[in-house]
C-alpha cells in the first residue's frame, strides 16, 4: 500500500538494527544484468540446492530489503533476487502501461527459464505475494513451495486495507485529516501533489511495525529503493482511496484451494497494511496451507520475531541449522 511512497523510501533506506545476522550480506553477491524483452533486468543469484525466488513488496520496492533478510540462505539453497521492470537497478519501461501484475508474473517465468530451473519455491512479502499467487495458479508445475508473508489474496483485500488505514489515519490524526478532506473535495488524487505530499507525511511506521525501533538491512551503496510510477500504474492514480490498475482485477480467493504446492502463510497481529481481519480469511480460501499468526509483529515478522520466524521458515524448507 502507498500512502506511502514517502514511507517506503524511508523504509528501504533505513539502516539495519536486528534484521539478520549478516549486515555484509550484499558484498557476498555478484550483480548481473540479463536482457528480457529488450530491457536490462538486475539479477543476483547465489548458492546451490533447491532454488528459492524472493519477491519484494510495493509494488515499487527494489529487491534489497528481501536480500538483506533472506540472503544468508545461499548457504543452503540457490537464492534468486531481482528487480522487476522499472524498479531498483532494472530499466524503466518505455511505456508505463507495461507495469502490471501480469507482466511481473511473466518476468518471473522468463527468469526461471533463463536460469534453466525446473521448479522454484516462491517467497513473497506484501505486494510480492500477489504475483507469487498469480504465478502459482498459472504455472503450477513450476512451483515447489510457497511462502506468503503479510500478503493479499485479492484487489478487494487491498481496497479493504486502504479503507482500514484511512479510518486509522482519520481517527488518530483528525487535525491533519481535515486537510486531506479539503484536498479530496477539490478533486486531488492520492498520486497528485499537494495531496500526495500531505498523505505521505502521516506517521505510518505504526502500521508497519509493532516495535517501531526496528529498521531494515539495506546496502551501503546508493540504489533506487522505491518507484512511485510503478505503484501508481499497478494500484491506480488514486490508489490510496480507490484501487484500480491491474491490482483491482486480481482475485485468487476461489482458486487458492486448488494450489498443490505446500504453502506457508504468515500474518502479523499488529499489521496495519495486511490486517488480521482479512489475513485470517486465508484459512477458508486455502485450507490446505499452514497459517501462522505472529502475535508480536506488524508487517515484518522476520524483523520483529526473528527467532520464531526463521525457525518456522527453516522447518518449512527442511533447512537444518
Amino acid at each position: 500500500m502507498n500512502r506511502l511512497s514517502n514511507f517506503f523510501l524511508l523504509f528501504v533506506l533505513s539502516s539495519s538494527l536486528l534484521s539478520q545476522t549478516d549486515p555484509d550480506i550484499y558484498s557476498k553477491f555478484t550483480e548481473q544484468t540479463i536482457v528480457i524483452d529488450g530491457y536490462n533486468i538486475h539479477l543476483e543469484v547465489k548458492g546451490n540446492g533447491a532454488p528459492i525466488m524472493f519477491l519484494p513488496g510495493g509494488p515499487g520496492n527494489s529487491h534489497d530489503y528481501m536480500q538483506g533478510n533472506f540472503g544468508h540462505y545461499y548457504k543452503t539453497n540457490k537464492v534468486i533476487f531481482f528487480d522487476w521492470l522499472g524498479r531498483g537497478k532494472s530499466d524503466d519501461a518505455k511505456n508505463s502501461l507495461e507495469y502490471s501484475v501480469e507482466a511481473d508474473v511473466e518476468m518471473m517465468e522468463k527468469i526461471r527459464k533463463h536460469l534453466k530451473l525446473n521448479q522454484m519455491a516462491l517467497v513473497g512479502h506484501s505486494y510480492g505475494t500477489v504475483p507469487a499467487q498469480a504465478y502459482a495458479l498459472k504455472y503450477p508445475d513450476n512451483v515447489s513451495k510457497i511462502v506468503l508473508i503479510n500478503g493479499f489474496h485479492s484487489g478487494a483485500m487491498w481496497q479493504a486495507n486502504c479503507d482500514s488505514y484511512n479510518h486509522y489515519a482519520k481517527t488518530h490524526f483528525p487535525e491533519r485529516w481535515v486537510k486531506v478532506d479539503s484536498l479530496r473535495a477539490l478533486g486531488y488524487l492520492s498520486s497528485e501533489d499537494p495531496l500526495k505530499e500531505l498523505y505521505g507525511s502521516f506517521p505510518t511506521k505504526y502500521i508497519y511495525y509493532h516495535n517501531t525501533a526496528l529498521k531494515q538491512n539495506v546496502p551501503k551503496d546508493r540504489f533506487r529503493g522505491w518507484a512511485n510510477d510503478v505503484y501508481t500504474q499497478i494500484i491506480g492514480p488514486d490508489g490510496d482511496f480507490d484501487v484500480s490498475g491491474s491490482m483491482i482485477d486480481q482475485d485468487y480467493r476461489r482458486k487458492l484451494k486448488d494450489v498443490k504446492a505446500p504453502t506457508l502463510i504468515i500474518a502479523g497481529r499488529y499489521d496495519g497494511v495486511s490486517t488480521p481481519e482479512f489475513a485470517v480469511q486465508y484459512k477458508d480460501f486455502m485450507p490446505q496451507a499452514r497459517f501462522e499468526m505472529f502475535e508480536n509483529s506488524g508487517h515484518n515478522p522476520y524483523l520483529e520475531e526473528p527467532e520464531k520466524f526463521y525457525a518456522l521458515f527453516n522447518e518449512f524448507f527442511g533447512i537444518k541449522n
